[in-house]
């Protein structure tokens, strides 16, 4: 509620004011005195002032009001501040006019005239404080930007912007973070900026691809192992928990851990401790840990994949990154960046690239502009060149899949031409229906076929229909 101080040594005039003022929605409160009014301005939140220029009996020199008005000027540079009295020279209100008052009354006012000011004044107020809100976030953003090191990031939009902010807020500190996102969106480039702008920047800091790691071996090389812990093991050796001491461990795919090596894990985080594979002693480390999943922890928890207590302990703060289909602003500044200064993307391909859904993310994005600078004939590259094709203004990806001649019997003369080249995966046709919202006519534009087609190959999928 928007909170408006009256200022007047007549009683009267401040109870009416106050009352008309509550009946409009306005939170009114009053005082008779000027020395008040500066104590109040200063130490609340006040949109408006409504003040009179005369505070002394038998005075109309408007003396009072000027001091007041660049009292409270000095305050707050900004209020709004409505004159209002029966009894001053023209030449003072003027002055204070010119000053930045933001109106003049006499006595006895319009009520209609002086509310429609008021609300005038309070709207362009609050838009005003919005704005020196946001210019001085952007500000620090920048700043912050500016000296940070963001390890080549590229990125245009505002839920990338949003990701880079938390990130650099996290790295400061030494909780735990989770990021989350589809394969390819850059979640180990995040991991990158945590740790880059971390007061650990100095220390190690070991990737570990869990997911890329042998069963059998994984614990080995998480934890270290001894000489003849397992075949093949002829000398002891220092698993990533070791290497990483006093630094940063970043753990990717943390959702293929076996239960086995979660305990460990676990174990680690709670007390800096473990063991060796084939070892009794206990070793202890200082390791910040970042991990990193697509899949979906919770759903891994209920099936008992993934312990509850290790999620938490993982999860301090959970960075969730979106998919490239819903940052479109991030495309072309990543294919810009992709494609180098030897070549520029012609407008029909642009249009091509930000229309196309991307399944396989910024690495999808990376490898079609790493094929189209090697295939293109012509220094400007088309839609084409990056294996996609523009259909007005919507693309889909060419793929080089054979479909079986049985599965293309079954379809009809539509989606025929389609599917000679393109194959949709479950995956695929997923992170489409999440990038239009569900939306069956974007979708089915997107691929290229009719909503029929779409519609039966979500059922072939076993994809609900909502």
């Amino acid at each position: 509620m928007d909170t408006i101080l009256v200022v007047d040594d007549n009683k009267a005039v401040c109870s009416a004011l106050t009352l008309m003022l509550e009946l409009h929605g306005y939170r009114a409160i009053s005082c008779d005195n000027a020395a008040t009014a500066l104590e109040w301005v200063a130490a609340q939140d006040i949109d408006l002032v409504i003040q009179d220029m005369n505070f002394t009996r038998d005075t109309t020199s408007g003396e009072d009001g000027k001091i007041l008005f660049y009292g409270l000027r000095e305050i707050q540079p900004d209020i709004p501040i409505i004159l209002i009295t029966a009894w001053t020279q023209l030449e003072t209100a003027v002055e204070l006019v010119k000053a930045g008052a933001a109106d003049y009354m006499g006595k006895p006012w319009d009520d209609s005239k002086l509310l429609t000011s008021i609300g005038n004044l309070v709207a362009l107020h609050k838009m005003s404080r919005a704005n020196r809100k946001l210019r001085r976030v952007d500000t620090e953003r920048m700043q912050a930007i500016a000296g940070a090191d963001l390890c080549g990031l590229v990125f245009g939009s505002g839920a990338m912007q949003r990701c880079v902010d938390l990130a650099l807020q996290l790295a400061r500190s030494d909780v735990s973070v989770l990021i989350t996102g589809p394969n390819g969106a850059g979640k180990e480039k995040i991991a990158d900026i945590l740790h880059a702008n971390s007061p650990l920047k100095n220390q190690p800091f070991i990737k570990v691809n869990v997911g890329a790691l042998p069963m059998d071996l994984m614990e080995a090389e998480l934890f270290g192992a001894e000489a003849g812990a397992f075949t093949g093991a002829t000398k002891a050796r220092i698993g990533r928990f070791e290497a990483a001491d006093g630094g940063t461990l970043f753990l990717d795919e943390i959702g293929n851990l076996p239960l086995s090596g979660q305990v460990k894990l676990l174990r680690v985080l709670q007390t800096g401790e473990f063991e060796r594979l084939g070892s009794h002693k206990t070793r202890k480390v200082k390791v910040r840990v970042l991990s990193a999943t697509n899949a979906n922890l919770t759903e891994a928890i209920a099936r008992g994949s993934f312990r509850e207590d290790l999620y938490y302990r993982l999860n301090v703060v959970e960075l969730a990154l979106p998919p490239l289909a819903q940052r479109p602003d991030d495309i072309l500044p990543l294919a810009s960046h992709f494609i180098g200064t030897t070549h520029t993307i012609g407008k029909p391909a642009q249009r091509a690239l930000v229309n196309h859904v991307w399944p396989g993310n910024v690495r999808e994005l990376e490898n079609a502009c790493k094929r189209a600078v090697l295939l293109a004939s012509s220094s400007e590259l088309c839609a084409a060149d990056f294996g996609v094709v523009a259909t007005g203004s919507e693309a889909n990806f060419v793929s080089s899949v054979e479909v079986p001649s049985s599965e293309l019997e079954s379809q009809d003369a539509t989606e025929l031409g389609h599917l000679k080249d393109v194959e949709i995966t479950k995956p695929e046709l997923e992170a489409a229906l999440q990038a239009h919202d569900g939306v069956i006519a974007r979708v089915a534009k997107a691929f290229g076929m009719s909503r029929q087609s779409l519609y039966r190959r979500m059922d072939k999928l076993g994809i609900e229909r909502h």
